[in-house]
């Protein structure tokens, strides 16, 4: 890595922190304040404590703010696309960026906000950009349709020092696939909070979703490193 600055050892600092706290990230859309508490709650309750709200909805910087107050969580802002929504985040209490790909424009906000960017890349050269600068975390997205877990295993060769959380197109049923890959931190789940259930505030149904992601990310992982 050739331009390793301090404010970039502190952020894969954090960002290593971050993403080892669960095997799995969730990803979430929030349209209701109301919901964001509630919600919170039964994710860190379920064992996976980083969240990433994204910023796709007006209410999402308020979101950020009630579910930032829940203990033993850890709130980060995702589509995180400008200067601006790096700042407003941080004044919301997000604890670290994601975003679905990187310019140094972006990179020099986060760092000057002093908020962990977990960045996207797609490609080995958007990978390099990034270990260029520092970074040997990187978000791994749209991931299914970037090439999915044969991808990952193909990077992994050449860029053995860069660790990935792939989001997009994860699913029970292939989430594990990704997993299984030594170069994989954790991964990003967008099923756990859909809109149909945060809607009519189906909260059992969000809690067994919640679980079961949990219990199986987290006994694959344990049984993969044992």
């Amino acid at each position: 890595m050739t331009h390793m600055t301090t404010k970039a050892i502190q952020a894969n600092e954090q960002l290593a922190h971050i993403t080892g706290l669960a095997p799995l990230i969730p990803v979430l859309v929030v349209r209701e304040v109301a919901h964001a508490k509630p919600l919170g709650e039964i994710l860190i309750s379920a064992g996976l404590p980083a969240l990433e709200v994204t910023l796709r909805s007006p209410e999402a910087l308020d979101v950020i703010a009630a579910m930032s107050e829940l203990p033993g969580g850890v709130v980060g802002a995702g589509t995180v696309l400008s200067a601006q929504h790096a700042k407003a985040a941080k004044e919301a209490g997000a604890r670290f960026a994601v975003s679905p790909g990187a310019t140094p424009a972006l990179i020099d906000a986060c760092e000057a906000e002093e908020l962990p960017l977990l960045a996207g890349v797609s490609t080995a050269s958007e990978a390099m950009v990034l270990r260029e600068r520092g970074y040997s975390f990187a978000k791994f997205f749209p991931a299914e349709a970037s090439g999915g877990a044969a991808m990952l295993k193909a990077l992994g060769g050449p860029l053995p020092d860069m660790k990935f959380c792939p989001t997009g197109g994860l699913t029970p049923d292939n989430v594990t696939d990704y997993l299984a890959l030594p170069n994989i931190v954790c991964a990003g789940g967008s099923w756990l909070a859909p809109d149909h259930l945060l809607a009519r505030q189906a909260w059992d149904e969000i809690e067994a979703l919640a679980q079961s992601a949990a219990t199986l990310t987290q006994t694959f992982r344990s049984n993969s490193r044992a």
